[in-house]
C-alpha cells in the first residue's frame, strides 16, 4: 500500500500517521510499516530520515529534541549543527537538494516497495519552499505548483493504487497547538496559519492522484481521529490490500 498523507504543520499529519503504521503493522498480514517505510523528512532542515532511539537512549534523545517527548522523533535525523548548515544553504541550494530529494524518492526501487507511507512530501516542500525559503514560487525556476503535477504524474504511473490523505485543521486549532507544544525550528508562523492551510486546500483540489480523502482534526482526540484515517484509508484500499486485514475486515 501506498500512503501519502500531508497537512499544516500541527494539523497532526504525523501523529496520525504513525498511529496508522501502527495500526498496519498489527492487523496487516505481510505489512512492512517500519522506520524504513516511514517518510516524514521534507519539513527544512529536517529532511533527514529519524533513526528510532533504543529504549535505554529516549531520555538523551528527548532531552536534545524536545519535540520527540511524545514518541516523535521524526525531527531528530539531524543535529542541531546539521539543522544550522542546512539553513544557511542559499536559496538555490535548498531547491536544488529538495528536488533531488524528491526525485529519489520517486524512483522505482523505492516507490515499488510493497508498503510506505509518506508524510508530507510534495505538498510540503512545494508549499513551505515558496513561503519561507524564497524558491519555487511562480515564475521562479521550478515552480512548484507545477513540478508538483509533474511529480504526481510520475507517482501515478508507479503506484496508481497511491491514497491522499489531507488532515487539516481550524486556524484556531493550529495556533493553540502552537502555543502548547511548539517545534523546535519548526517552519510554520502565526501571522502564515491562514495562508498555508489555504495552500494545502488548493493542491489537495489540484491534485491528480484519484483515490483521495480528508479528515479535520480540529475537536477530535487522537484516538477517534485514528480511528477515521483507518476508516477512511480502508474504504479507499485496492482489494488486494483489503485482503490482507487480519480477519477480513477493519
Amino acid at each position: 500500500m501506498h500512503l501519502i498523507i500531508v497537512g499544516c504543520e500541527y494539523s497532526g499529519s504525523t501523529t496520525l500517521s504513525q498511529a496508522f503504521g501502527e495500526w498496519g503493522a498489527a492487523n496487516m498480514e505481510g505489512g512492512r510499516w517500519g522506520p524504513n517505510e516511514y517518510h516524514d523528512h521534507w519539513k527544512l532542515p529536517h529532511f533527514s530520515n529519524f533513526t528510532p532511539p533504543a529504549p535505554e537512549d529516549v531520555a538523551s534523545v528527548v532531552a536534545g529534541y524536545p519535540d520527540s517527548k511524545d514518541g516523535d522523533y521524526t525531527r531528530t535525523g539531524l543535529s542541531h549543527e546539521e539543522q544550522a548548515q542546512v539553513m544557511a544553504l542559499s536559496p538555490k541550494l535548498k531547491e536544488m537538494v529538495q528536488r533531488y530529494h524528491l526525485q529519489y524518492h520517486l524512483h522505482p526501487s523505492f516507490y515499488k516497495q510493497d508498503d510506505h507511507i509518506m508524510v508530507g512530501a510534495h505538498f510540503d516542500e512545494g508549499i513551505l519552499g515558496p513561503i519561507y525559503f524564497d524558491y519555487g514560487g511562480d515564475g521562479q525556476y521550478a515552480d512548484r505548483r507545477a513540478s508538483n503535477r509533474q511529480y504526481e504524474r510520475q507517482i501515478l504511473e508507479l503506484g496508481p493504487d497511491t491514497i491522499l490523505v489531507l488532515v487539516t485543521a481550524s486556524p484556531d486549532a493550529i495556533r493553540q497547538r502552537m502555543k502548547d507544544n511548539p517545534h523546535l525550528n519548526g517552519a510554520l508562523q502565526d501571522a502564515d496559519v491562514e495562508r498555508v492551510l489555504e495552500r494545502y486546500e488548493e493542491e489537495y483540489a489540484d491534485s491528480l492522484i484519484k483515490h483521495k480523502t480528508r479528515l479535520d482534526t480540529s475537536s477530535a482526540t487522537v484516538q477517534e481521529s485514528t480511528g477515521e484515517i483507518i476508516e477512511k484509508i480502508t474504504a479507499l484500499m485496492t482489494d488486494e490490500d483489503r485482503q490482507r486485514i487480519k480477519g477480513g475486515s477493519a
